[in-house]
């Protein structure tokens, strides 16, 4: 679940809807993702147009992006190029060689980026920086603990 913090934030942005659409929420099924996570929660309610700027980095709405774009082009690269495993769904698009990853069974967040950090990670020596989606959205909208 979404922390009652975010949750007051993102109405204060105007940007939570209390009506989940359907459509999204069929793509978190499709996803493998419960609804009632704190991912699942964000996807669903929170919305500013297809993807959030902040940090300089561009978040996706990932629901957005899996009902109107080839979001599997971005699943497909993230195991297969990446070699991430199954687990791991893309925030963004990667773009300058890093980016943010969800994992849709533990609700962490790995920040990562080619070269050291990918290699690392595979070899096990670098885990996820988050460990829930709380904690990242925190980090990522600048919001104090």
């Amino acid at each position: 679940m979404l922390s009652t913090k975010l949750i007051d934030f993102f109405k204060q942005q105007g940007w939570w809807y209390d009506d989940a659409s359907a459509d999204y929420a069929a793509e978190l099924e499709r996803l493998g993702v419960e609804a009632d996570s704190a991912f699942g929660q964000f996807c669903l309610h929170v919305e500013d147009g297809p993807t959030f700027i902040q940090r300089g980095k561009e978040l996706y709405q990932v629901c957005w992006f899996a009902k109107n774009t080839n979001y599997a082009l971005a699943l497909k690269s993230c195991h297969e190029t990446l070699g991430l495993p199954q687990e791991y769904l893309p925030l963004d698009s990667f773009e300058g060689g890093g980016g943010y990853f969800y994992h849709r069974t533990t609700g962490q967040v790995l920040a990562l980026s080619l070269g050291r950090e990918l290699h690392d990670f595979k070899e096990g020596r670098l885990t996820p920086q988050w460990p829930s989606f709380n904690d990242f959205l925190m980090h990522y909208f600048e919001l104090p603990a």
